[in-house]
């Protein structure tokens, strides 16, 4: 029946794509629009300024940032008095805001809200929009993304508490309430707080793509990630034209172990990114894609997807989604697989973002110690204190935290290899606690292998199959379904005599990877194991 229904939007999807991309997304017709779902956003704009407004507004709460800038702008065409599209421009500028926008847009979307104070808005309302979306751009340079968060976030509640009918504050500030969240409160308590706001209004409003789409961002937390699934399996259809719409979902099914949803999804957006020439977007979705054919064991179809994107060109430099979505992925291929040789000889393709380039130097750093070459897992462990020590100094609290994590995960391999396996039992837990008590990146599916996997695996090396189970086990719970940490959990399980648990961890295994490569050795002794048992 699931299958049938991701058949089915896929059919939606690609049939809508075929009217979208045939012609400039600014004056696309309304019956196209019905792709990307509903939004009215009233304003005192003249009538076609009003039915463009709202053609951008769908595209915007899809994260769709060039169309949708497109479209603001011939909102103005048709009102230069409209001066909430240009309101509407500055938040197209944000790109996805729970990550800083370059440089040049802060200064492009100042200017233009400066240009809906001078024109000045008909309305209140409208005035308030953009006095709150000022919050976030007034500033130089010295002001921090967060500080900027922090700021957008109180004018976003003010909006909110003072206009409580009117949906799109509510659902500003919810969006807001997850971009400002701190990824050390495991209360959740602002993402919850957000979905309690937009639960209602997608019940009024089921067809909003904005809700559906924010709803995801709010669940997207391992222990209340099942509360996203309607909207997760929803937002596909109510916006099936929108590459992101197509690419969220998988957010949702990540969290839960849904692969093969996962994969679907992801093949989807890929393919409509492609189309409309937006290669962040199929980047972005591509490295989900490899994430889940890893977890399947279709190593194959991961290094396909891997080639395309390592293929794929005319990606902006100055925005880290696709240098992240490229490093990480030919970094993952390796490390998931237990290639230690690969890992080891990636080359570094050096970018503007510190984090990017040491998710090459992390993998390197783990490759060299676990295939005997402690020199070059120093130098690449010297670089990730480096990139540690910069990402400090910008005052990048969340990054750095995780560059140190990989740091320390490093330097507990390449102590094991150096026979110093008290020490490095010792580091690799501080490593895993320290992971545990932080999250994911948006950007990103997980980590190249959590903390607390890797910390299984030594202990298993050391005999220590009890504590090795415990700790594959507590990555499951984080992490369900997960290839790696389930076959460590059925081996620990096998060597510390628990043959129940050691056959229900083989053959979830079995099951989940029936279509897995059969080059994959565990995978292969997995199949061994339940044939005999």
């Amino acid at each position: 029946m699931r299958a049938l229904a991701l058949r089915t939007v896929s059919l939606i999807a690609l049939a809508a794509l075929g009217s979208v991309f045939t012609k400039p997304a600014a004056i696309a017709q309304d019956g196209a629009d019905d792709q990307f779902g509903k939004v009215h956003f009233q304003t005192s704009c003249n009538e076609v300024a009003q039915r463009r407004f709202d053609r951008g507004m769908r595209y915007q709460h899809s994260f769709w940032y060039r169309p949708a800038k497109e479209i603001f702008e011939e909102t103005l065409k048709a009102d230069p008095e409209c001066a909430i599209a240009y309101w509407g421009i500055a938040l197209s500028l944000l790109s996805n805001p729970h990550f800083p926008a370059p440089k040049e847009n802060l200064a492009e979307g100042l200017a233009v809200l400066q240009k809906a104070k001078a024109i000045g808005a008909k309305s209140e309302r409208e005035r308030d929009y953009i006095d709150a979306l000022l919050a976030f751009y007034l500033g130089d340079e010295k002001v921090s993304f967060g500080q900027r968060v922090q700021g957008y976030l109180k004018a976003t509640e003010a909006l909110a508490a003072r206009y409580p009918d009117d949906d799109e504050a509510q659902i500003a500030y919810a969006i807001t309430l997850n971009v400002a969240a701190s990824p050390n409160d495991k209360t959740y308590a602002n993402q919850l707080k957000g979905a309690a706001i937009l639960e209602p209004i997608f019940k009024r409003q089921p067809r909003h793509p904005g809700v559906a789409h924010y709803l995801i961002h709010l669940y997207d937390y391992p222990p209340i990630a099942e509360q996203g699934l309607d909207a997760a399996k929803r937002y596909a259809e109510i916006a099936p034209a929108a590459p992101h719409a197509q690419h969220m979902p998988s957010h949702i099914f990540t969290r839960v172990g849904y692969w093969n949803e996962s994969i679907a999804a992801n093949s989807r957006s890929a393919r409509a990114a492609k189309e409309g020439k937006e290669p962040h977007e199929q980047l972005h979705a591509e490295d989900y894609l490899v994430y889940a054919h890893l977890q399947l064991a279709q190593d194959k179809e991961a290094r396909e997807v891997v080639e395309d994107m390592i293929a794929t060109k005319g990606y902006a430099p100055n925005v880290r989604t696709g240098p992240y979505a490229v490093a990480a992925s030919q970094a993952r291929y390796t490390v998931e697989r237990g290639d230690w040789r690969g890992a080891a000889a990636l080359k570094v393709e050096p970018s503007r973002f510190a984090y990017v380039d040491a998710i090459t130097h992390f993998a390197r750093a783990l490759g060299a110690a676990r295939s005997g070459d402690p020199d070059a897992a120093r130098a690449d462990i010297a670089k990730l204190s480096e990139l540690r020590d910069k990402l400090q100094q910008d005052k990048d609290t969340y990054w750095a935290g995780i560059v140190d994590i990989q740091q320390q995960v490093a330097t507990a391999w390449l102590l094991n290899a150096q026979g110093k396996h008290a020490e490095a039992l010792d580091a690799m837990r501080v490593a895993a606690d320290a992971e545990d008590k932080t999250e994911k990146s948006i950007v990103t599916p997980g980590p190249l292998a959590p903390a607390r996997e890797l910390y299984g695996t030594m202990l298993l090396e050391r005999g220590m199959a009890t504590e090795a189970l415990a700790a594959f086990e507590g990555t499951l719970r984080k992490e369900p379904n997960r290839f790696g940490a389930a076959i460590g959990a059925a081996q620990a399980a096998d060597k510390a005599g628990d043959a129940a648990k050691a056959r229900q961890h083989y053959a979830k295994i079995v099951d989940m990877a029936r279509n897995g490569d059969p080059g994959r050795q565990d995978l292969a002794a997995a199949r061994k194991f339940m044939a005999k048992n």
